[in-house]
């Protein structure tokens, strides 16, 4: 897909979510000439993070639907599938085809039929039931299984910080 191409989808995906927005995030352009940098706005689920808002950026390669977007979390945030710099890892964010670990199959991989909404759906869907079986941040993850008052403590800090942030 040529570059001119994937901004055109871009585009198209971006129109789209401001005319149908979606409950739970909202999305836009961190510079309105640059369509492969987004900023969204995550409203913090239920149970987990609810009350806070959660700012990230997505960053598109030209080769994009074919290639996956980078995500990365700027409100600090406590989580097993986000690291410590704020990069999140969830399977469908991960370049396409078989995972050389043998640990993901290619169906749960990157796949050019994802959208911002899917990819954004699937990250909230993440922070609610983080997979603690891949962490990212592995402290998280440990406080998540061994320690969970430890853990929502954590995230209470986290949400309370994003609330003084916007």
């Amino acid at each position: 897909m040529s570059e001119l191409q994937s901004a055109l989808l871009l585009k198209k995906q971006l129109n789209e979510l401001h005319k149908n927005p979606v409950e739970g995030f909202s999305a836009g352009l961190i510079d309105d000439n640059d369509i492969y940098k987004w900023e969204v706005l995550i409203i913090g689920p239920p149970d987990t993070f609810e009350g806070g808002f959660f700012k990230a950026h997505l960053n598109f390669p030209k080769e994009y639907p074919l290639r996956p977007p980078k995500m990365k979390f700027v409100t600090e945030i406590w989580h097993p599938n986000i690291d410590k710099s704020g990069d999140v890892c969830i399977s469908i964010l991960h370049e396409p085809g078989d995972d050389k670990w043998g640990y993901e199959k290619a169906s749960e991989r990157w796949l050019p039929v994802h959208t911002v909404e899917t990819i954004l759906i699937s990250v909230i869907s993440m922070l609610a039931d983080p997979n603690d079986e891949s962490p990212a941040n592995v402290d998280a993850a440990k406080d998540w299984r061994d320690n969970y008052p430890e853990f929502k403590r954590k995230v209470a800090r986290c949400v309370r910080k994003s609330q003084e942030d916007i």
